[in-house]
């Protein structure tokens, strides 16, 4: 029978496979190194937010994406003054409708209480009643035009503006590794300059590489928000419009309806009008 040598791989009697114990990683070591990098990323992103922000270093500008970015920013506080302004209204007429239900009900009171008045004051009373009613039916049109804006603004475009600020950092990595990289070229050279410059050559396309992804992927999530904003915006603008539009014609109508009804039902004048 053979003795295992110390520190040799345990032998198979059995002529089967061996198994080898490979050494594990030491997990505050990789915990170490993953500090080590981001601190250094960090570093250099930081330096690099400062001198944009001074105006003295050179940033990467993507002359089609970023006018798109900036249109969008604008278009988001238009839609969501547009949406304000919309609840405000809502919130008028709501507020319209409870105040002509409470003189419609006073003017049938009075109607009843004032036999010589009955008719015009029923009529008014009829009248507020209606506007009430069809108040109340464009301030709900209004209300759903205001919550599906603000799924507009807060969720889609949202969404897209998240897109915007993760590219944003993902940018101002790439241009932190890529003036690493330039000011390394432009120093002196040294004998450890030629390791300084792969390392600095490998993080720059590293960086490069999720740049160009992240923009790609932000140009897509642009094209597919333009698409699905103007459609919202088709359905809910023709809708409001046509909301209003009913609400207009109708009262229109019914207040021309009333004013007959009240010339037909005026009756004889008074002795004051025929003296």
């Amino acid at each position: 029978m053979s003795e295992d040598l110390p520190g040799a791989p345990p032998s198979s009697d059995s002529g089967g496979p061996i198994v080898l114990q490979s050494s594990n990683k030491n997990p505050a070591s990789e915990k170490l190194e993953r500090v080590r990098k981001w601190s250094i990323t960090t570093y250099k992103c930081t330096r690099q937010a400062l001198s944009e922000k001074l105006g003295r270093g050179s940033r990467t500008v993507d002359l089609e994406l970023e006018p798109r970015l900036e249109l969008l920013r604008d278009d988001r506080r238009r839609y969501d003054h547009v949406t304000k302004l919309t609840q405000t209204l809502a919130n008028q007429i709501t507020q319209l409708s409870v105040t002509q239900k409470a003189l419609g009900d006073v003017f049938s009171e009075l109607s009843v209480k004032t036999p010589t008045l009955h008719v015009e004051f029923g009529l008014n009373a009829e009248a507020q009643r209606f506007l009430c009613k069809s108040g109340e039916t464009l301030a709900a049109a209004v209300n759903s035009f205001t919550s599906d804006m603000n799924t507009l603004i807060n969720k889609t475009i949202e969404d897209t503006m998240s897109n915007a600020k993760q590219y944003e950092a993902v940018r101002m990595e790439y241009d932190a590794y890529r003036v690493d990289l330039e000011e390394l070229n432009l120093g002196p050279r040294g004998p450890g300059t030629l390791p300084k410059l792969e390392q600095a050559q490998r993080s720059f396309s590293l960086h490069r590489d999720k740049y160009q992804r992240s923009r790609d992927d932000l140009n897509v999530k642009l094209k597919l928000l333009q698409e699905n904003k103007v459609k919202v915006l088709h359905n809910q603008l023709w809708l409001l419009h046509n909301t209003v539009a009913s609400h207009c014609l109708n009262c229109h109508r019914f207040l021309q309806n009333n004013m007959l009804q009240a010339q037909t039902l005026s009756g004889a004048p008074s002795w004051l009008e025929e003296s």
